[in-house]
């Protein structure tokens, strides 16, 4: 396929074309709802003096983003969990050193786990249980057994009893079923000693990430101690537009060795394409798949559909995997095992890195404060 770029709006329909505004600001009013006395938002250092190790496992772990944002911080990443054999690849090759299961959550003990390595002691768990369920974006069941496997993680953490814990899902879970599902997991957590528990709706963009991506994350503690969040670093008018992350990357020559790989089209698709103007799609039907990015915008939120995923804002064919996990802030010798469609669908349901990591900065500080306390009670 030669390196044509087709016309994007040809003459002939540009004046058929209606132009989408791209959506921002979505779970605001959740937002001002979940306010609580345990939440803190604070300013981020990013440049913290750790005066201790302080070691994570993170389970239902996936590619790896959280992990990802979490060692970039100076946190130790002891074990992962994971049950998906690709997924688990991909998080072996880029953490060898961690001591990762691959298998069913329901087989996990961890604490026979965590012997094996002369049972660290571990000051914090997270993790994001599979959220099909939850989701807004496909049709919720309330009957997934997926939705229940938030139990499983809150029973490793009453086996290992971290100081501090972060689970992360879709804002979707905050009202499941009328807000019980929050409600259920708030009570779980209470009930083995978490009684200092909060959640936020996070927007990755406001944290440097150039994607719209808004995300639940549950934090809580055992010391009576507040929650902390880490506090927008930029503004809407500020968010990273999608060209700030994969402008550099070659439009038609692929570059498999970083994943830059993408469904291929044949000329007459190109041409199809070619006339799905900015938050538009290529069907009438499924609205949601296939849609151009817009210009000048931070990312639609990211996701593998079929081997397809958005159409790039300025080219004729779908963005590649390389694309969308620079639009997820994963480096780009972050490299996903697997086929290419398998590779999307690891990116689009990771955490992204930079998100993670300046929660992983946010909890540094109330680290440091629980390792004073403790050891004054120990002296």
């Amino acid at each position: 396929m030669t390196n044509l770029q087709l016309s994007l709006f040809p003459v002939e329909s540009q004046k058929a074309l209606k132009l989408k505004k791209a959506k921002l600001g979505r779970y605001e009013q959740i937002k001002r709802e979940l306010s609580d006395s345990h939440q803190v938002f604070v300013e981020i250092n990013e440049f913290p003096n750790l005066s201790n190790i302080y070691n994570f496992i993170d389970l239902f772990c996936g590619a790896g983003g959280m992990t990802q944002g979490f060692v970039k911080v100076g946190l130790q990443a002891i074990a992962s969990v994971e049950v998906n054999p690709i997924a688990s690849a991909t998080h072996k090759r880029n953490f060898p050193k961690i001591h990762h299961f691959c298998g069913d959550i329901y087989e996990f003990n961890a604490l026979h786990w965590l012997s094996q390595i002369n049972s660290p002691k571990i000051h914090v768990v997270v993790g994001g249980p599979p959220c099909q369920g939850f989701s807004v974006a496909g049709k919720r069941d309330p009957n997934d057994p997926r939705n229940h496997l938030f139990k499983e993680f809150i029973r490793v953490v009453s086996e290992i009893k971290p100081w501090y814990v972060v689970m992360e899902n879709v804002p979707g879970i905050l009202t499941m079923q009328q807000g019980k599902v929050k409600e259920a997991i708030f009570e779980k957590f209470i009930s083995i000693g978490y009684s200092n528990i909060s959640v936020a709706i996070l927007e990755s963009a406001d944290y440097g990430v150039p994607q719209i991506r808004p995300r639940a994350f549950f934090i809580a503690n055992r010391f009576s101690l507040p929650n902390p969040y880490p506090k927008p670093q930029l503004l809407q008018h500020e968010y990273k537009p999608i060209e700030s992350a994969i402008s550099d990357l070659p439009a038609y020559t692929a570059i498999p060795e970083i994943n830059h790989q993408w469904t291929r089209h044949s000329p007459e698709y190109m041409e199809r394409l070619a006339q799905v103007p900015p938050g538009g799609s290529l069907y009438k039907t499924y609205v949601d798949a296939f849609k151009r990015q817009y210009p000048n915008k931070p990312s639609m939120t990211i996701k593998e559909n079929h081997g397809g995923t958005h159409i790039h804002p300025y080219l004729n064919r779908v963005i590649s995997a390389r694309e969308m996990a620079r639009l997820q802030t994963f480096p780009d010798s972050f490299i996903f095992e697997g086929t290419m469609k398998k590779a999307m669908w690891q990116i689009g349901n990771a955490v992204p890195p930079r998100l993670s990591e300046c929660i992983g900065y946010a909890l540094i500080p109330y680290l440091e404060s629980v390792e004073s306390l403790t050891s004054k009670v120990v002296d």
